[in-house]
């Protein structure tokens, strides 16, 4: 016959006690770290999206012209825009090159996505604007060039 021991407040203290372990734990992490992934992450998605409407062109041009619908464009400067704000801004960001100017570029690309393309892909657009926001408030972090213009640039005052 096994007991079984019913454990009060004490059970409930120790758990407790693991989260704020756990939690200190998490804070611990450098802040550059997540900024980094955040800018790979992110960046991935944009590099990619450019490098299909680039493999074929002809695709891209119609996509733009029947589906994508951008309104007061021509679907071709749309998509020359597009591509180009999606390459640079991969880049950028990925690099942390002018990081907050970059994540604002695609921050007003994936509010056009958003509001004139696919406006059911909400959840996936959320994602990729919190990443976007993380850059455009914290910056790049310690692991980028962002940094090392600035640190050049106070250590020459």
């Amino acid at each position: 016959m096994t007991t079984m021991r019913i454990t009060g407040a004490g059970g409930s203290r120790s758990i407790v006690k693991l989260h704020n372990l756990f939690a200190e734990r998490a804070t611990a992490l450098p802040l550059s770290i997540v900024q980094l992934a955040a800018r790979i992450a992110v960046a991935e998605v944009f590099w990619q999206s450019a490098q299909t409407k680039l493999a074929s062109w002809p695709v891209t041009l119609q996509l733009f012209a029947f589906e994508y619908r951008v309104p007061l464009i021509d679907p071709g400067l749309a998509a020359v825009l597009a591509t180009a704000a999606e390459l640079s801004g991969a880049v950028m960001v990925a690099l942390g090159v002018l990081s907050r100017l970059a994540a604002l570029m695609l921050l007003g690309v994936v509010a056009t996505i958003q509001i004139f393309v696919y406006p059911g892909h909400w959840a996936e657009h959320l994602m990729w604007a919190s990443l976007l926001l993380l850059i455009l408030s914290r910056g790049a972090g310690f692991l980028s060039v962002d940094h090392l213009v600035a640190r050049r640039i106070r250590a020459g005052r």
